[in-house]
């Protein structure tokens, strides 16, 4: 077992994960507003006080904030949260307000909020797409291999040979494909339908818990078949076939992210299951500590979820604004101020709730409770 890495390290690899895809976030949207005419007053790294910074010539402050947990774009005209017309704002002269991001088009609105995920998943697809280059892509076969003569597969008949086709009616065309369908999906009966000697068959199975300990000692539990497959296939990728392979691989672990809620939210994953920050922050430790490549893919894979998160429709996230606007593109009107005002207080509210609740889970997962309860007994 490998030590965990000191806590300088792991707050060190923390902001080399956050950093760069909070910028490359906030980037997206100043692009876009710049695209479209909209001056950006503030594009901050970290919130809180300003720690450093300058103005560029079109009157940009671009700033550190001394909180390295998030950060932001504020575009002229952001004068409330909901970015909505204000007094304020209408007594702006006719120039400025012309700049200002209330002033644009519905679709031009919609376009610079959407920038910022659109972003994190180009980020993902760029780095997927890259090692795909440099490694090839494995595209090993759903046949099975060595059998475990206790798991899954060995109870429901399966043999060497066989070739997976469905999992419960969803096509298997790799390996992989079976490893993220399987891995959620721990004690759950599935129908497997396979090709064995030319024909097709289906057989009933139980997925199997396999609870695994890395060289950090952190222990993971997730679904399993029992069974092997057969030699590694990786099968080189042109430069030109990058985007498109980095794109599948996106959207694969997309979908395993809204399985995986899905579950948490059906009660069939624990709630424990969820991480926060201080997780993300060990996670991103222990992967510097494994290496450079572990760490950009483990960049990679936050891009995704940071994307897939800013997307949902919550108020006060990026999902949040495009809901309203898309409300606002139905009536032909924009939603009252006082909806949206409600709205993002809740929004808000919901936010840090589950911060706290994340949060709680990451410490207890360090085993906090754990000792607390030791010296309070």
């Amino acid at each position: 077992m490998i030590q965990n890495p000191g806590i300088l390290v792991t707050i060190f690899a923390f902001m080399l994960v956050l950093g760069p895809l909070v910028f490359l976030h906030e980037l997206g949207h100043y692009l876009a507003g710049r695209w479209f005419g909209v001056k950006a007053e503030e594009f901050s790294i970290g919130f809180g006080r300003e720690v450093a910074g300058f103005t560029d010539r079109r009157g940009t402050r671009w700033k550190f904030g001394w909180l390295p947990l998030g950060g932001y774009v504020r575009f002229a005209g952001d004068m409330n949260p909901a970015s909505q017309p204000s007094p304020e704002w209408l007594s702006l002269p006719a120039q400025q307000r012309a700049q200002t991001f209330q002033a644009k088009p519905l679709w031009q609105r919609a376009i610079i909020v959407a920038a910022g995920p659109i972003m994190n998943f180009l980020v993902a697809i760029a780095i997927l797409g890259a090692f795909a280059v440099a490694f090839g892509q494995n595209v090993t076969p759903p046949v099975v291999g060595r059998i475990d003569p206790a798991g899954a597969a060995a109870h429901a008949g399966l043999q060497a040979g066989d070739r997976i086709a469905t999992l419960d009616g969803r096509r298997i065309d790799d390996f992989r494909d079976l490893q993220l369908f399987t891995a959620l999906r721990a004690g759950e009966t599935v129908t497997i339908a396979f090709v064995r000697d030319g024909q097709e068959r289906s057989v009933a199975a139980t997925i199997g818990t396999l609870k695994e300990k890395d060289r950090f000692g952190n222990i993971s539990t997730r679904g399993v078949l029992g069974f092997y497959g057969v030699r590694p296939v990786m099968q080189p990728v042109a430069l030109w076939e990058a985007p498109v392979v980095g794109l599948t691989q996106t959207i694969d672990i997309v979908r395993t992210t809204v399985e995986g809620l899905k579950r948490i939210i059906l009660g069939r994953i624990p709630v424990s299951e969820l991480g926060g920050p201080l997780k993300i922050a060990q996670v991103s430790g222990q992967s510097l500590a494994m290496g450079p490549l572990e760490l950009v893919y483990l960049i990679a894979l936050i891009s995704i979820n940071l994307g897939f998160i800013n997307l949902l429709p919550v108020p006060v996230l990026d999902g949040g604004h495009l809901l309203f606007y898309a409300v606002e593109a139905v009536r032909r009107r924009p939603v009252e101020p006082q909806v949206m005002e409600w709205a993002y207080r809740g929004g808000l509210v919901a936010i840090l709730a589950l911060m706290l609740f994340v949060t709680f889970n990451d410490l207890g997962a360090f085993g906090v409770w754990r000792s607390l309860a030791g010296l309070i007994g």
